[in-house]
């Protein structure tokens, strides 16, 4: 049974949550700070974060890169923070998603189970499918990034862009098509969450993330994957 973290100060909040979860058969657990989040994951592993920024102890960015220390799991941020800025803040230090209050239920919901199913394992029956650069290797069977005989670690929404990056080498995957493929159905507006991603994914793989030759943007298109 999926194990949902709750991370916010907002009683009413927190209860409309963990009631709705919990009509849905998730486990839940809550924090109504930072410190508290940070040990509940350590302790409860769950599978996937829902995540206020605005808390009573620390900013909730601090507790994303606190979490992205260690563990890849799925973090959805709730925030009343409408800004660009903030936004990408938020994904730039290792969030998935970005849901800003007030949300709907029935939205959140479905970002969560888009989210968990980012982060689980898939059969492959493409046993041994290796694609190599000059720079660092993609086994897709395995899901795995080596990069100078070390395991890259990427989170699953990193994972899963590099995959459809991957899969269609050489050819153009548009903005919208990413984020469908991604994130799911009903994005295909949010290029923002494509360029905080696409940076991530040049500074872990790229030689020179600056000039990268791997991945590659089209401007106001889309992405390509070289080898």
């Amino acid at each position: 049974m999926t194990r949902v973290l709750v991370v916010e100060d907002e009683p009413q909040i927190v209860r409309a949550l963990v009631i709705n979860l919990k009509a849905r058969k998730y486990h839940v657990d809550a924090a109504h700070d930072g410190a508290t989040a940070l040990q509940l994951a350590a302790a409860r592993h769950p599978d996937v974060v829902l995540l206020d920024l605005g808390l009573p102890d620390m900013d909730g960015v601090e507790v994303i890169k606190g979490l992205r220390g260690w563990t890849r799991v799925p973090i959805i941020v709730l925030s009343a923070r409408h800004t660009s800025d903030e936004k990408v803040e938020a994904l730039d230090a290792g969030a998935d998603d970005y849901v800003t209050k007030p949300f709907g239920m029935d939205e959140l919901l479905a970002r969560l189970r888009a989210a968990v199913r980012r982060a689980e394992p898939t059969g492959s029956g493409e046993e041994g499918v290796v694609v190599e650069t000059a720079t660092f290797i993609v086994d897709l069977a395995a899901k795995k990034v080596h990069r100078g005989g070390a395991d890259v670690r990427l989170t699953p929404t990193e994972w899963q862009l590099v995959e459809v990056l991957v899969r269609n080498t050489g050819r153009l995957v548009s903005q919208k098509q990413l984020l469908q493929e991604v994130w799911g159905p009903s994005y295909g507006k949010e290029t923002n969450y494509l360029r905080v991603y696409m940076a991530q994914l040049r500074r872990k793989l790229e030689a020179d993330p600056s000039h990268p030759r791997h991945f590659i943007t089209e401007p106001g298109m889309g992405y390509r994957f070289e080898k």
